[in-house]
């Protein structure tokens, strides 16, 4: 006869399946037919209570569970525990449930408690249009080139992190798209992305400012970098800053995806120097050529400022380009090239002040300069000056033999030039 336990063991339910759902905009029309059978195979439908009013139409006679702004973690769990218990669940997100939405936190929930996708619960994400597909349709043809997508929102990402995302994305002429750009609690996130912005950008960079897309109280602003601040941004605004090349013409907002470097747009027929189904003649095979020589006729140094590369990606393509006006050798001990670099006739130390320009801010005479190691820190003092660099900072070395010279470079992960030392053949 069975054991009271055993009757149990019988007894408990299948694991059940949650949906990760990607409502789009907000629209019926603008909602994929697999999201709206997602939700209509589900028996509970658990969000944001903004977002299931969106779609109460869809939810009759289900349970619907409620929650308000900052209980992620809540839904994540209630789903997981509803799901043990044999549920289907439908947790929705607007937009792509994959792009900062609700599909990372329940990801980190269900890996957090041991679980595998062969094993338990089953996981299916249904992706939805994201706020930058959705708002960008309603301005013309922003993101045709490439772009990228900034949360404002300070919530749950340091602002240090943010604000060299901004940077970062501002420098590369990325067309970025801000999410969270706003809110009655955080009313100057905006301002400080504008600002790191406009030391890279022109003011009359176009932007598009969208809010609630395809939802009953959508508008529609196209202004620029310059005035945009004046213009009316909240939590359900995406704002699109173009990018160099982006302009504004007859009410479109257009970021051109390249065609008129290679073809004349009003014939279709390419340019001088140009092939159809190749790279072009500016690609990469293009600008090593044009690296390599400039690098032979003025010096590795004057190179990367020259075409303003990153350091050690000029250094790597002429290491691998294997030449020998200039030779480039990776090093594999730091230590040991400046141990001997020191002793070079006429040793110089070269500190750059970005890794853009490769411009050099001090050159100090290394005669009779002092070399130390403490705590996992080099030094090295000479006459009236001291340098520190922890050891950690260094991602690599070169040994340059560049027009009679030898260059020690050192540097760091992310390719730029922590010190060069330069010397006499």
């Amino acid at each position: 006869m069975p054991s009271a336990k055993s009757n149990a063991t019988q007894a408990s339910p299948e694991p059940g399946k949650i949906f990760l759902v990607g409502l789009g905009p907000g629209d019926i029309d603008q909602m994929t037919a697999r999201a709206r059978a997602a939700i209509a195979a589900a028996d509970v439908a658990i969000g944001y209570r903004t977002y299931l009013r969106l779609i109460a139409h869809l939810l009759e006679g289900k349970e619907v569970i409620e929650r308000g702004m900052a209980e992620e973690i809540d839904r994540c769990n209630e789903a997981v525990a509803l799901a043990r218990r044999g549920r289907v669940v439908a947790l929705v997100s607007s937009g792509d449930v994959g792009v900062f939405g609700m599909a990372g936190p329940l990801y980190e929930a269900l890996l957090a408690q041991g679980w595998t996708p062969d094993s338990g619960i089953v996981v299916e994400v249904v992706p939805g249009i994201t706020a930058a597909s959705a708002c960008a349709s309603l301005v013309g043809a922003p993101l045709t080139h490439d772009f990228c997508a900034i949360s404002l929102s300070d919530m749950l990402t340091p602002w240090t992190v943010i604000a060299a995302r901004l940077e970062a994305a501002a420098r590369a002429d990325f067309v970025t798209v801000f999410y969270n750009p706003k809110s009655s609690r955080r009313p100057d996130q905006i301002r400080e992305a504008r600002t790191i912005f406009l030391r890279h950008r022109r003011p009359n960079t176009p932007v598009a400012i969208v809010h609630a897309a395809y939802r009953p109280h959508q508008s529609v602003d196209l202004t620029t970098l310059a005035d945009m601040l004046d213009r009316d941004i909240g939590m359900n605004s995406a704002v699109i800053l173009g990018n160099r090349s982006s302009r504004v013409q007859a009410g479109i907002m257009l970021t051109p995806r390249g065609y008129g470097h290679k073809y004349d747009i009003a014939d279709g027929q390419p340019r001088p120097g140009e092939s159809p189904r190749v790279s072009l003649s500016t690609g990469l095979d293009g600008w090593r050529s044009a690296l390599t020589a400039l690098a032979t006729e003025k010096g590795v140094q004057q190179a990367v400022a020259a075409l303003g590369a990153n350091p050690t990606q000029v250094l790597e393509t002429l290491r691998e380009g294997g030449g020998t006006s200039p030779m480039v050798v990776r090093e594999p001990s730091a230590e040991a090239l400046l141990d001997e670099a020191l002793g070079w006739p006429g040793a110089t130390l070269h500190l750059s002040s970005s890794a853009a320009s490769g411009a050099t801010l001090a050159a100090l005479d290394l005669a009779g300069a002092a070399k130390g190691d403490q705590a996992g820190h080099l030094t090295l003092a000479g006459a009236g000056w001291t340098l520190g660099l922890p050891w950690t900072s260094v991602a690599a070395a070169y040994r340059v033999l560049d027009r009679q010279r030898v260059c020690a470079w050192l540097q760091g992960p992310d390719g730029d030039t922590l010190l060069r030392i330069e010397g006499v053949l």
